[in-house]
């Protein structure tokens, strides 16, 4: 398994593995396994992975089986959401330190294809994502939706902790946070 930051020519690879688990696509059989929520243009992952240096993948041969997101706060601040989250970081205190846009920045989503779930690719595309950001960013900021069950689990193992709950669109979400200082519990890379 390879782990690495994705190139342009990555992107329908991405684009792919993105169909096949997003909230809006995704098949009956799998969502109770997990899903993303945001879905993603060709030209945004191209602003992630020529601006922001924030698109983390896993590959398995030529196949691309996961991949992570993460960027400063201007990159999100197009979606409605995350302007909720930005405007709300003045309010969020992690370690001892209120978030802000300068100090935090926003990782997912992150998405495994089923067949490499349960493995160790899941914390070392995570580890592999902190080490590229946390040259930039003491803090890590993300969301769960509360009905996604699974990745709130798969979160919990590697140690995010919860900051605070929050609604947005009638949806019920939890703010978590990590310190990126720590080393990814179960990563092996």
């Amino acid at each position: 398994m390879d782990y690495r930051l994705a190139t342009i020519e990555d992107i329908p690879g991405v684009e792919q593995l993105q169909q096949r688990y997003h909230v809006s696509t995704i098949s009956d059989e799998d969502r109770p396994d997990g899903f993303v929520t945001t879905l993603f243009t060709s030209d945004q992952f191209r602003h992630l992975i020529e601006d922001e240096r924030g698109l983390s993948i896993a590959v398995d041969g030529a196949e691309i089986v996961g991949y992570a997101m993460a960027a400063s706060w201007d990159y999100w601040s197009a979606w409605p959401l995350f302007q909720h989250m930005i405007a709300d970081l003045p309010n969020m205190t992690y370690l001892g330190v209120t978030l802000d846009t300068e100090n935090s920045y926003q990782y997912g989503p992150i998405c495994v294809d089923k067949k490499y779930r349960s493995t160790d690719v899941f914390p070392n595309l995570f580890e592999f994502s902190r080490r590229e950001m946390m040259r930039r960013y003491p803090i890590l900021v993300t969301f769960i939706n509360q009905i996604n069950g699974r990745s709130m689990r798969a979160h919990e193992k590697i140690e995010l902790d919860i900051i605070k709950p929050f609604v947005f669109n009638q949806n019920n979400y939890y703010a978590l946070g990590y310190d990126m200082s720590k080393r990814t519990p179960g990563s092996t890379i």
